[in-house]
């Protein structure tokens, strides 16, 4: 017999208590890498780095931390590695991102604008 803690989803929820998930919004790369993602479904990393202007290692520590805690899946697409939001977050987390990111556009603004250009160059086309 399983009890309450054990399977998959016990182990998301765990990843994703609300102390968690606060805590990777609490950075302001994390942030407005999940506000960026909401805005557009998915971004490839070369699209995230050139949206918030840091160096590929930042970035990367940044995302690892992110799917540490299963609040962004990756996955790869030829060589390129995109990111989406992780299709078991709970619902209220997905709200949280998505309000923050429709009602602080000013602080996404210059980083969605980059992202959008990035998008439109098509760097991650297989």
């Amino acid at each position: 017999m399983q009890n309450a803690q054990s399977g998959p989803m016990a182990k998301h929820t765990d990843l994703c208590s609300p102390v968690t998930f606060f805590k990777c919004l609490s950075d302001d790369n994390r942030l407005k890498v999940l506000m960026l993602i909401s805005a557009v479904q998915e971004a490839c990393v070369c699209d995230l780095q050139h949206a918030l202007d840091i160096d590929q290692p930042k970035l990367s520590r940044n995302l690892s931390f992110l799917r540490k805690y299963e609040i962004v899946k990756d996955y790869r697409r030829g060589k390129w590695v995109f990111y989406r939001l992780h299709p078991a977050l709970p619902a209220w987390a997905c709200q949280t991102i998505r309000s923050a990111y429709e009602n602080n556009t000013k602080y996404i603004e210059q980083s969605l604008t980059r992202l959008n250009l990035s998008l439109q160059r098509a760097c991650c086309d297989v």
